[in-house]
């Protein structure tokens, strides 16, 4: 796995039954139909870290939004992008007060899909609210653009749920997410 993708652990951690960073697969979902969320439940607590691989299928531009432990309280999260689309203009966002986060954006067909690792790190931790980042990035048939989020969620429980939507254009068929456990 390339470091641009793949999670840099902010502490190295022994002695879990695997090599540092290792991934545990943990569960996927490759859709059927369309829906405009999907839910991971029962997430263990014996990793350091969660990693979320989404591929978005949808029928116009969207957002991909977040909620932890079925939490939609706007001003429990907050987040920061940084992007840009090849043309040498870069954008920014910032957003407060919002159920979730952007952490994606949507595509013009289903032939393409907007690409988004999101990294959750210490998501069992007590002691910490709780902080993601995410990259993210859509072709839009040569018009594409990347971005990177930081995501906070304004909780210290341990997350044992997530649930990833969208508003306004659902997920298509063979959209697909998986959720990994990083030791």
């Amino acid at each position: 796995m390339s470091p641009v993708l793949g999670i840099i652990a902010s502490s190295t951690q022994q002695g879990r039954g695997g090599a540092v960073g290792s991934y545990d697969a943990l569960a996927s979902v490759r859709l059927s139909a369309a829906t405009s969320s999907v839910t991971f439940t029962g997430i263990p607590t014996g990793y350091q870290h969660l990693q979320i691989r989404a591929l978005c299928l949808t029928t116009g531009q969207e957002s991909l939004y977040i909620a932890y432990n079925g939490d939609t309280t706007g001003a429990n999260y907050r987040d920061f992008q940084i992007g840009g689309n090849g043309s040498g203009s870069g954008f920014t966002y910032t957003n407060a007060g919002v159920n979730g986060y952007g952490a994606g954006t949507g595509l013009v067909s289903q032939t393409a899909g907007a690409g988004n690792i999101i990294d959750i790190l210490e998501y069992s931790k007590t002691s910490k609210n709780k902080v993601a980042r995410t990259l993210w990035g859509v072709d839009r048939n040569g018009a594409g653009s990347v971005g990177l989020f930081s995501h906070f969620w304004a909780n210290t429980s341990a997350i044992t749920s997530i649930t990833l939507s969208v508003t306004t254009y659902p997920f298509q068929t063979n959209s697909s997410f998986a959720l990994y456990g990083v030791k």
